[in-house]
C-alpha cells in the first residue's frame, strides 16, 4: 500500500511539474465546557466542528448542555439554541448560570426539518460562538430521517468559523460528520426515605464517554434534585 501511494504521488508530481506538499488539517481551537473532568477527557469542544451530545432521558445530557451554554455565555459569546420540540426551560437555564441576554432561543414547533434549516441559516449568518440544535425530545426515527448529506452540509458550513456546533439527541445521527461525540448515561441515583413509602430523589450521578479519545470520566458531574 505504501509503495502504491508513493507511485501515485510521483505520478501527480510529474503531471503538475512540482512536488506536492501534503499538509494535515490543523488541530481546531477548543473551548472549555465548564466541566473540568469533561474538559480533561476531550480537551473541550472544537470550534469549526460538529459535536454531538447523546444519551437517553435522565442521562444528564440536558444538564451537560446547560453547563456548556453557561460557560459560553460567561465568556460573553452570543449563543443560539434551536429547539425542535419546545423543550427548553429558560428558568432552569438561568438557574444553571446561563446568561439569557446572550442566548437566542429559536422555537421550531415540533419540526426537526425546521430545526435543521434554522441551524443552517444561523451558521451561514455568522456571529455566534455556539449554535445548538436540540433534538433531545425528537423521536429517534424522526431524527434519523435527517440525511447524512444534510449533516455534511452543516459540517461544511461551520468549517473555518469560530462557531461551535452542537447537536443534542438520544442517539448519534451525524455519524462520521461529527468530530466529537459525547455519550451520556446515568450511573447511580441517591434517594431518601424508606422503600415502602414515597421516596425523594436527591442526586443523580452521570458519566460521559468521548468517542474522540475514548477516555471515560467518572463521574463527570452530579445533577442534584431541587
Amino acid at each position: 500500500e505504501q509503495m502504491g501511494a508513493a507511485v501515485l504521488l510521483k505520478q501527480f508530481e510529474s503531471i503538475l511539474g512540482a512536488p506536492l506538499d501534503w499538509q494535515s488539517r490543523p488541530e481546531p481551537e477548543r473551548a472549555p465546557t465548564g466541566i473540568a473532568e469533561l474538559d480533561s477527557a476531550t480537551g473541550g469542544l472544537p470550534r469549526g466542528c460538529l459535536t454531538e451530545i447523546v444519551g437517553p432521558a435522565s442521562s444528564g445530557r440536558t444538564s451537560l448542555l446547560l453547563g456548556v451554554l453557561a460557560a459560553a455565555t460567561a465568556r460573553q459569546e452570543v449563543c443560539a439554541l434551536v429547539d425542535a420540540e419546545d423543550a427548553f426551560s429558560p428558568h432552569s437555564a438561568a438557574d444553571a448560570g446561563v446568561h439569557l441576554s446572550h442566548l437566542l432561543w429559536v422555537r421550531c414547533g415540533h419540526s426537526a426539518e425546521h430545526a435543521l434549516k434554522a441551524a443552517d441559516l444561523l451558521i451561514q449568518g455568522g456571529g455566534f460562538g455556539l449554535v445548538v440544535m436540540d433534538l433531545g425530545d425528537t423521536a429517534p426515527h424522526t431524527a434519523r430521517r435527517i440525511s447524512l448529506a444534510s449533516w455534511f452540509r452543516l459540517r461544511r458550513a461551520v468549517e473555518h468559523t469560530p462557531t461551535i456546533l452542537v447537536g443534542l439527541a438520544r442517539q448519534s445521527n451525524a455519524r462520521t460528520c461529527a468530530s466529537l461525540v459525547i455519550e451520556c448515561g446515568r450511573h447511580a441515583a441517591t434517594w431518601s426515605g424508606a422503600r415502602s413509602v414515597s421516596r425523594l430523589l436527591r442526586t443523580v450521578e452521570v458519566r460521559a464517554q468521548s468517542t474522540d479519545r475514548r477516555k471515560q470520566c467518572s463521574p463527570v458531574f452530579t445533577a442534584r434534585a431541587i
